[in-house]
């Protein structure tokens, strides 16, 4: 079955249908990453947006649920070059197409990935439609595009219910003894960040986003981890509100991506959306204060601007190689410390993941 994808400028791909064939209007950006692809599509940081993956061919090693970083994909498209239909992998259950028909996106095959990329880059994210019904009024159709925004996604991704891990739950160790108790904000937050802290030794209560700082401090937390999430950070308004009651607690906090960018607006810093993001699995990071460089696994479209840090409460800890842009602050006189990478990266590179040790040792 034919499928079409129609951006916002009027730009039009012609591919084939793959997974659901609902009609759906979306934020389009693309990814980087050669591997990777059943992360990026159950990473709840992508809901309200549809992935064009730049690596030519997605599949081949078929989908592996203990993989997966949510319970279920909140990605609203999928786009991609080429769909391998055979998986060569000793762990694989269910192929790519199978699993967007389960979980009902809608996706796309066939189409020029690589001009697709270079429109996104010159011009900016911007918002498309995929559909299987080609439009006879393309005037009212690209209206309806441009007039989409990426509204309540952390409400739509995060918990609705407290949820408790000790280690051996997810698939770690039971034989690491529990010596923390570290509380999560899910603002759409992954599991591998819950196991990234379970393998150290960490009980883990994660609270829904909605939750009131009062009720995540009684539970008498050792620390307490902002996550990962989609959207504009600057929509989070009662977050932001309950972090800076968070932020007087003096416990322990590491925030990650969009718990970075949560944690920087309720100091006083501004944030800003980036012409396309940075979405991949090959991002150089500098530790501003060792030198030290990391190959780093990202995915935001917004970003702390870097001159509305204000000196007597932050500094700039880690940035863009590529860019200049931040990436990550360090708190002054307070146990704080955030990244807009992922620490956590499954799959990507663990370089940076040594940072999950830097927390343990502030909540000693």
């Amino acid at each position: 079955m034919e499928a079409y994808l129609i951006l916002e400028d009027g730009t039009k791909f012609t591919g084939k249908s793959i997974g659901s064939t609902r009609e759906v209007i979306s934020e389009i950006v693309f990814n980087t990453s050669m591997t990777g692809y059943l992360e990026v599509l159950t990473d709840p940081s992508y809901a309200g947006q549809a992935v064009v993956m730049t690596y030519p061919l997605i599949g081949n090693y078929g989908i592996c649920r203990k993989d997966m970083e949510g319970k279920v994909s909140h990605t609203d498209g999928f786009i991609v070059r080429e769909l391998s239909r055979l998986a060569s992998n000793f762990r694989n259950e269910q192929s790519v197409q199978d699993f967007l028909i389960e979980q009902d996106i809608p996706g796309i095959e066939g189409i020029d990935t690589r001009a697709l990329t270079k429109i996104l880059r010159e011009k900016g994210t911007m918002n498309g439609m995929i559909t299987t019904k080609e439009p006879s009024d393309m005037e009212s159709v690209l209206e309806k595009i441009k007039e989409y925004k990426v509204r309540g996604v952390v409400r739509k991704v995060t918990t609705t219910e407290v949820i408790s891990y000790k280690p051996g739950d997810l698939d770690t160790d039971s034989n690491v003894p529990a010596t923390k108790k570290v509380a999560i904000l899910d603002v759409g937050t992954k599991f591998n960040i819950a196991r990234c802290l379970l393998k150290r030794g960490c009980e883990v209560t994660i609270f829904p986003s909605y939750t009131q700082a009062e009720e995540m401090l009684a539970i008498h937390p050792d620390g307490i981890m902002l996550t990962n999430g989609p959207g504009d950070p600057k929509e989070c308004t009662e977050v932001i509100s309950e972090l800076k009651k968070l932020y007087q607690s003096d416990i322990p906090i590491f925030a990650i991506c969009l718990g970075h960018q949560l944690m920087a607006l309720a100091n006083g810093c501004d944030t800003e959306k980036m012409k396309y993001g940075h979405r991949g699995a090959n991002h150089p990071v500098k530790d501003v204060e060792t030198g030290r460089v990391y190959i780093s696994s990202q995915n935001h479209g917004y970003v702390v601007k870097a001159e509305s840090v204000p000196e007597e409460i932050a500094e700039t800890a880690f940035v863009n190689v590529n860019d200049g842009t931040v990436e990550g602050l360090k708190y002054k006189n307070k146990k704080i410390f955030t990244v807009q990478f992922h620490p956590e990266a499954c799959a990507g590179p663990k370089d940076s993941e040594v940072l999950f040790e830097r927390f343990i040792k502030m909540m000693e």
